[in-house]
């Protein structure tokens, strides 16, 4: 979640990179500082959010409690409802980073405002406050666990709660099964990704610039866990269409970065195909990324226009007990 190239380091051959005094380069410390205004505005959105879900349960008109009708007591399930706050956050917050990091790591557009090294660092300060937000998301899940099994002794409730939320493969409940670990995937992903940036200057900047064109895969994986277990976006209605188009402007962010890159070495040619040997795979690797990342524009194009989008149909009649009732109530 941060940009491929920094003003601190582009265009400097990796060696010198890795040879560089420490006091002109990026550090966590600083990052954390600088992101302490952010998380402020962080809190103040997952509040509004929570506020938001809170009211809609105590009115009944809840995705949520449709899907499991024992939650209509928004005071007893104060922490799922906090989860899902801290949840829908995170992936506003990573919406951001992920576009400015396309914004970044391309040609810079000329209408995009503010001086490099301000979008770069806001760009980091926003990577950073999505893996606190995900880790909050995570948290909350499993402490409404803890709450939930009252039957159990602390000890191993307390277990229950930390493995079926950061354990991938133990939470053994319904969608979860698939929903939870896609979402642990992008949790764990996100977090070395992201902080590879601040030691890129030892496992040198091709290294760190290689590995991080893999933060678009934990993007993709929050979306598919949202849209898999956010049960405000589970029925086939207009949360779940707006969730899909947001989805467009990265995509077409995705093909310009990939259409367009920044570095000459990254473009398509007829010096790369002719030239055989190591150069062909990686042109046709290229060419590859860049047919797929069309198609995925227009698939979003054809999810939207059609409507199949695989929500499901919000039942006629609630049901009358939830799939998994609470134990002891």
């Amino acid at each position: 979640m941060l940009p491929e190239t920094t003003s601190d380091d582009e265009g400097m051959p990796e060696q010198l990179t890795r040879d560089r005094p420490a006091a002109g380069r990026v550090t966590l410390r600083t990052d954390l500082r600088a992101v302490l205004p952010e998380a402020g505005a962080a809190v103040a959105v997952t509040a509004a959010v929570f506020v938001f879900l809170y009211v809609r349960v105590e009115s009944g008109d809840s995705a949520t409690v449709a899907v499991m009708p024992f939650m209509a007591d928004a005071g007893t399930y104060w922490m799922y409802l906090l989860s899902q706050a801290f949840g829908w956050s995170a992936l506003l917050w990573a919406w951001g980073t992920v576009m400015l990091g396309l914004l970044l790591s391309g040609q810079r557009p000329a209408w995009l405002p503010g001086s490099p090294q301000v979008l770069e660092r806001w760009h980091r300060t926003t990577s950073l406050t999505t893996m606190a937000l995900m880790f909050a998301h995570a948290l909350m899940f499993a402490a409404e666990l803890v709450r939930y099994e009252v039957e159990l002794a602390w000890a191993e409730r307390l277990w229950v709660g930390f493995a079926d939320s950061f354990v991938p493969g133990w939470y053994d409940s319904g969608t979860g099964q698939i929903a939870i670990p896609i979402g642990q995937g992008a949790l764990y992903l996100a977090v070395p990704l992201g902080l590879l940036f601040y030691v890129r200057h030892r496992i040198g900047a091709n290294t760190w610039r290689r590995l991080h064109r893999f933060v678009i895969v934990v993007y993709v994986l929050s979306v598919w866990h949202t849209l898999l277990y956010g049960t405000n976006v589970w029925y086939g209605e207009w949360p779940r269409t707006v969730l899909w188009l947001l989805q467009l402007p990265v995509a077409v962010l995705l093909v310009l970065r990939l259409t367009r890159p920044a570095r000459r070495a990254e473009r398509l040619t007829r010096a790369g195909w002719g030239q055989g040997g190591r150069s062909l795979p990686r042109w046709t690797l290229r060419a590859a990324g860049r047919v797929a990342a069309g198609a995925v524009v227009l698939g979003l194009i054809a999810v939207v226009a059609s409507g199949h989008d695989g929500g499901r149909e919000r039942p006629a009649v609630t049901p009358s007990t939830a799939p998994h009732a609470p134990e002891g109530e």
